[in-house]
């Protein structure tokens, strides 16, 4: 019977480790500090689990500690175990003197072949960390060895070999002789394209090309090649295979194999801000719809202040991403102060990318309609048009830690020329965003525009070129597109009226100081102001305000109180939007 109670006692006490795998060894290390520690514990691993791996841990503890300071050039330390085997968790200290390091007394690094004279190699060499006198570390030389291997393929040495790898260590001597000698072999070059011109046009993929046939191979010309033809979304999948097995002559062919992209895609997204309310937005896109790389994006929103609709029709010139005609028709209903507008609009746009910078320039006839008071009118507009833009940025696109983004807008028509008035129209968007101390970030913005009309009468501009200020990308404190020249009519009824029709000038600017809680959560305070105006006549109108911010994948979801300090008895206003600055 007590034999009996001791084997259940036992298994009592073992009960606890087997049913959920906690540890029944703790160690600690002692006598050793920074790389050395880290090391010494990466070769130690997780504390054992059940019996047999505890036996099996400290059976192996001293050979562990000592491959972990071998590594790092440490031959000769002085291993102590200390234990104790109380149940159920045993206790282990290790001490270690990890004693003096061997150092390294000759080197012989060397690149042989055509790679020597490859200033990337030379680089890689001078940078390796091995260096007579210093501390042995097996780690670095491993490193060093990879990259020669890794450079050479990246490079086009296909051939290149590690042909002498040694360390020789002289322990007690505490120094050691290092060899490392790679040939590279020849440098390869490009040999020719291979591709299935049913799927891709030949001269939109010579267009995109990062590099010619006979350019030396270069694994990140490759890369970029690959990233150009993803970025043009005519492609599910994308890949570009050197064929080196049929590598002849110094050259090497390249297999480009492009899946298409679903022909239709259909999106319905919903959403919300105090702008322009609930909206319902669907989508429908034709990435590709033939070898030539046209393509099509039609899109119709839903909310109460402005539905829209919209087809955007693209075609590649001389190159896909940077040289661009789109054609399209729009129509949309909007409310701009107290003007209700309905417009039809049919555009042509060449967009041509250099850089960071866009330019573009434009033709669009523009009919539209408006109503004030019931009294409706109609115009005719024909604009040509030019448009430059840039926008840089540094860390995520919708949650920059700085960035710089300007667009600036040309339109003129002429009365001889298809539209109902003379007129010259600017415009300018400037956004600012700068973080210069960790969690505190300043985000600032300014717009300006101008319209000129030869004929002086106002009453002939619509109201989508007219300009109005107020909501959430404008001055908050005020509802959407409610600040705007203002004029005094009288009712039928006799009654008196204040209509904003909105102004030939443009001038807001915002100032914002935003502090990050977490990663993702956000205070904002904000100061906004300026005028929608006539010339001569500009009113300074001003709010202030407060915001919590959540950052999410699609942008920052932005919940504001803002007042508008300029009126008599202001009221607080809420503001909702989602998106990223730029």
């Amino acid at each position: 019977m007590p034999r009996f109670f001791r084997a259940c006692l036992t298994l009592t006490l073992l009960l606890p480790s087997l049913a959920f795998g906690a540890p029944n060894l703790e160690f600690r290390v002692r006598g050793l500090e920074g790389e050395l520690r880290r090391n010494v514990l990466a070769f130690l691993g997780d504390p054992p689990e059940t019996p047999q791996e505890r036996l099996n841990f400290v059976v192996s503890t001293r050979e562990r500690v000592e491959r972990g300071l071998l590594a790092l050039g440490y031959y000769r330390p002085d291993i102590d175990l200390d234990i104790q085997r109380t149940e159920p968790v045993w206790q282990m200290d290790i001490h270690v003197q990890a004693g003096e390091p061997v150092r390294i007394r000759n080197i012989s690094l060397r690149v042989l072949g055509p790679a020597a004279d490859d200033q990337s190699f030379t680089d890689l060499i001078q940078n390796s960390g091995l260096v007579a006198d210093e501390v042995l570390h097996h780690g670095r030389f491993e490193a060093l060895r990879n990259s020669l291997l890794t450079l050479g393929q990246q490079r086009g040495y296909l051939d290149g070999k590690v042909v002498l790898s040694r360390v020789e260590v002289q322990a007690d001597a505490g120094r050691a002789d290092v060899f490392l000698h790679y040939d590279s072999g020849i440098r390869y070059r490009f040999g020719e394209l291979r591709h299935d011109e049913a799927v891709m046009d030949e001269d939109l993929l010579e267009a995109l090309k990062t590099f010619e046939e006979g350019d030396y191979f270069q694994q990140s010309l490759l890369q970029r090649f690959q990233s150009q033809l993803q970025m043009t979304r005519f492609f599910s999948s994308v890949t570009l295979q050197p064929l080196v097995e049929e590598r002849e002559d110094g050259r090497v062919p390249i297999l480009v194999v492009l899946r298409a992209a679903k022909r239709h895609n259909f999106n319905v997204g919903v959403g919300y801000s105090t702008d322009t309310e609930e909206r319902i937005t669907t989508t429908w896109t034709t990435p590709r719809i033939n070898r030539h790389g046209h393509s099509q994006i039609t899109r119709l929103e839903y909310s109460q202040v402005n539905p829209s609709g919209r087809i955007t029709y693209n075609i590649p010139l001389r190159h896909p991403l940077n040289d661009l005609l789109q054609l399209w028709a729009r129509t949309e209903e909007n409310e701009f102060g107290d003007l209700d507008s309905d417009q039809d609009e049919l555009g042509a746009r060449r967009e041509k990318r250099k850089g960071s910078w866009v330019y573009s320039y434009s033709l669009r006839g523009l009919n539209e309609s408006w109503e004030v008071l019931s009294q409706s009118r109609t115009n005719d507009y024909l604009l040509l048009g030019t448009t430059i833009s840039r926008r840089v940025h540094t860390g995520s696109i919708v949650d920059p830690l700085s960035g710089f983004n300007q667009l600036y807008t040309l339109e003129i028509a002429n009365e001889g020329v298809g539209s109902d008035v003379d007129l010259v129209r600017f415009t300018g968007n400037l956004r600012h965003v700068m973080t210069p101390f960790p969690r505190h970030r300043f985000v600032s913005r300014a717009e300006f525009g101008v319209v000129e009309i030869a004929s002086g009468d106002r009453v002939d501009l619509a109201p989508s070129l007219n300009f109005f200020a107020g909501g959430n990308q404008s001055i908050r404190g005020f509802s959407y597109q409610s600040v705007g020249n203002e004029i005094d009519v009288v009712r039928a009824n006799g009654n008196k009226k204040t209509l904003v029709v909105g102004g030939d000038r443009l001038i807001t600017g915002s100032l914002e100081y935003q502090y990050y809680f977490t990663e993702n959560w956000r205070g904002a305070l904000f100061f906004d102001g300026g005028d929608a105006f006539d010339e001569g006549e500009f009113d300074f109108n001003y709010g202030a305000g407060f915001g919590i911010h959540y950052i999410t994948p699609i942008g920052a979801i932005r919940v504001e109180f803002a007042n508008s300090l300029s009126e008599d008895n202001p009221d607080w206003r809420l503001h909702l939007a989602v998106g990223a600055e730029f």
